[in-house]
């Protein structure tokens, strides 16, 4: 890792664009501890103690809804508008093929839907999540005014940090919205443990030891399933032209166990995350269907069997819907047919094609139980040890982990071109 990062450093224009994300980065720290108007800092700290979800809504912001920051809703608005048109792909074909098969137009018309439906659904969070804090005694709003102009922040903070999450994806040296998520929990991820291990009971030390141990199995087991991959051996047929004879070379097609990196996690923590948020925000209602509908969604929290079921059971399905989406057996099948190359055993073409799905489907299985299992361990943790931090701080150093193998491999995947293209 560290000759990676020398390595980068040493590259003039991989030195620019990494200046450029890390400067991108610095001004969503600064966002987020800029905090809105009357906010009560010590109501704050008392109501986001006594609430867990919030504390992992947390991690998605990057650390800025802890600080009730202008950039209260960070990057999450962008998350579940992704969310929505990855599974619109599924729905509607001709989507899926404008992102992953069209032209550069149609998949730039592609993330503008998605870019237009961040505004409503930050505006919907951010009014949802104003309302709630103003009902807390959290932030003061004193009238109508002031809660238009507090939303205007938080929706134009949203599509802000949006634009500079895109800018940093077009450095090409890592998925900004990961690296927005990435940077929060670095920089708040000690603090948490230090507090934690402080703050512990005596009694509770060996809890403690063994979260400790948990957390080296966790990155161990996210470093392996990140690493592992399958490869499919590749052959190359001769080709005579005049008196030089091409091809006949064999290589191989690296599948990976699991494609879809951090990405199923993301997905599956917003998706439950919605049913308590929209507990909390009906909490307060004077209806009697309303609130029913309310203590029904506490009910679905981290501490019942139904949420573990649940987040396992996403984390499988986003791991196989993120790489059914990404992978497309049939056009890796087309371009070997078209470059002479071939599978032995397997006939080009559809044959070909059949065998990389079976394929990428058996090892897909693997990785998306292994990282269901990972999911879920820091919850385990909590239930067996009674230590509530275990769940957060395990969740974050769960997507810590991911991203930075994630970025890792996008910087090698660089300097490996470069020097591919020198040669």
């Amino acid at each position: 890792m560290f000759r990676t990062i020398l390595s980068l450093l040493q590259t003039p224009d991989l030195r620019k664009k990494a200046l450029i994300v890390f400067l991108l980065l610095v001004v969503f720290r600064i966002m987020a501890t800029i905090p809105l108007p009357d906010v009560d800092k010590g109501q704050l700290q008392a109501f986001l103690s006594s609430n867990q979800i919030l504390g992992l809504f947390n991690i998605f912001t990057g650390g800025a809804f802890k600080n009730i920051s202008i950039a209260l809703l960070g990057i999450s608005p962008f998350i579940t508008a992704s969310i929505i048109m990855q599974l619109l792909t599924m729905i509607f074909p001709s989507l899926k093929e404008s992102l992953y098969e069209g032209t550069e137009k149609e998949r730039a018309k592609f993330m503008q839907y998605s870019r237009l439906l961040t505004v409503p659904l930050a505006a919907l969070q951010g009014y949802g999540f104003l309302n709630l804090l103003s009902r807390q005694g959290v932030i003061i709003i004193a009238s109508p005014l002031d809660l238009i102009k507090d939303l205007i922040i938080i929706v134009a903070s949203s599509v802000f940090l949006m634009w500079i999450g895109e800018l940093i994806t077009e450095q090409k040296l890592g998925n900004g919205t990961s690296l927005i998520i990435f940077s929060g929990i670095v920089i708040d991820f000690p603090r948490e443990i230090l507090q934690t291990v402080l703050t512990v009971d005596p009694s509770r030390v060996p809890n403690m030891i063994a979260f400790f141990v948990v957390a080296l199995l966790m990155m161990i087991g996210v470093v392996f399933i990140s690493r592992g991959e399958r490869r499919i051996p590749v052959s190359y047929a001769k080709q005579v032209r005049g008196t030089k004879i091409y091809g006949g070379a064999s290589t191989y097609l690296p599948l990976k166990i699991n494609q879809a990196g951090v990405i199923p996690i993301i997905f599956a923590l917003a998706f439950l995350m919605f049913p308590q948020m929209i507990s909390q925000f009906l909490a307060g209602s004077q209806n009697q269907w309303l609130l029913k509908i309310s203590v029904l969604f506490q009910n679905f929290n981290q501490g019942s069997w139904v949420y573990l079921l649940c987040y396992f059971g996403l984390v499988f399905l986003f791991t196989y819907f993120y790489t059914t989406v990404t992978f497309d057996p049939e056009t890796i099948a087309e371009n070997l047919q078209k470059r002479g190359g071939f599978i032995p055993g397997y006939r080009p073409g559809k044959t070909t094609a059949q065998y990389l799905t079976n394929t990428s489907s058996k090892i897909t299985f693997f990785g998306a139980v292994f990282l269901g299992i990972i999911a879920i361990l820091p919850i385990l943790m909590q239930q067996f040890t009674g230590i509530t931090a275990f769940a957060i701080s395990g969740t974050s150093l769960l997507i810590m982990v991911s991203v930075a193998i994630e970025t890792m491999d996008t910087i090698e995947a660089q300097l490996i071109m470069r020097e591919y293209e020198i040669s």
